[in-house]
């Protein structure tokens, strides 16, 4: 009587690299990893795929402010940075003022097209570079410290409502039938001015660079001609508005329901000034 062999095993295999044979397993979920697929852990190996998985599932850190930290790069800041250039490039590469007429912000045009009360904070003045190169280099600077402290999500909406502000701040500073068009993202700069002076009061930070550097800009804008003033307190003021109820509610119990309903209230207040004040021209 005769006995056939036992069939030989197969030899285990990386699921991601099917080519590769593998003995060692992931600790999680048993399958093989070959060694560019092993990441270590605790005890033995995880795959890649169980690190990701473990890292999705973890809860996100919060930051002091009740936002998620931001960790790395401050990713918002310099996708704002890009975006200016950008349209700056495009403004050079399109003949005439095409983008100017269409997007600039002018107080006639608040309540036909309230787009322009943000779209005009990424223009900037063609003839001039360093319009957008100091904005720009001022947006870094408070960007690298703001971001990582109120999270992506929070400074993006403090800086894009500051830019709003800026609008608001120029229509109740000038005459209401002025045609004139305003360019420029001081407005939002000055937002984040605000915001910096309440943060880093609550966080008990050294309070006079801050204040010296606030009133040297605000003192640039009233004697050089040409410089929307009105556009930078408007900005500072709902800056720091944002910054108020951000820092308010940092830490209650349900910090981002209290926070973004405090923003949405900070908008309706600014759409209802933009209403009330081109309302006034009517007799």
């Amino acid at each position: 009587m005769s006995f056939g062999t036992p069939a030989a095993e197969e030899a285990p295999v990386c699921p991601r690299h099917p080519d590769r044979v593998s003995y060692v397993r992931c600790q999680r979920c048993g399958r093989p990893a070959c060694p560019e697929c092993q990441r270590p852990a605790a005890v033995g190996v995880q795959c890649v795929d169980c690190v990701r998985e473990a890292r999705a599932a973890a809860p996100r850190a919060r930051g002091v402010f009740g936002g998620r930290a931001a960790r790395g790069r401050p990713v918002v800041t310099w996708s704002i940075i890009g975006l200016c250039v950008a349209v700056y490039v495009l403004q050079l590469a399109i003949p005439g003022d095409y983008v100017f007429q269409n997007f600039a912000f002018a107080n006639m045009a608040a309540v036909d097209e309230p787009w322009r009360m943000l779209t005009s904070a990424f223009l900037h003045s063609q003839s001039n570079i360093l319009h957008l190169g100091l904005n720009m280099y001022t947006l870094w600077i408070f960007g690298q410290m703001l971001e990582p402290l109120l999270g992506r999500a929070r400074f993006l909406a403090l800086y894009l409502i500051s830019a709003v502000g800026g609008s608001v701040g120029y229509m109740l500073l000038t005459p209401v039938t002025s045609n004139v068009g305003v360019i420029g993202a001081s407005g939002a700069i000055f937002g984040l001015f605000g915001a910096a002076l309440l943060i880093q009061r609550r966080m008990g930070g050294a309070m006079t660079q801050l204040w010296v550097l606030l009133a040297i800009n605000l003192a640039f804008g009233f004697m050089v001609p040409g410089i929307a003033w009105q556009a930078h307190l408007g900005g500072l003021a709902t800056g720091a508005a944002c910054a108020g109820i951000l820092v308010g509610s940092g830490h209650t119990r349900r910090p981002a329901v209290l926070q973004w309903a405090g923003l949405a209230v900070v908008v309706i207040a600014l759409a209802l000034l933009t209403v009330w004040r081109d309302a006034s021209t009517v007799i």
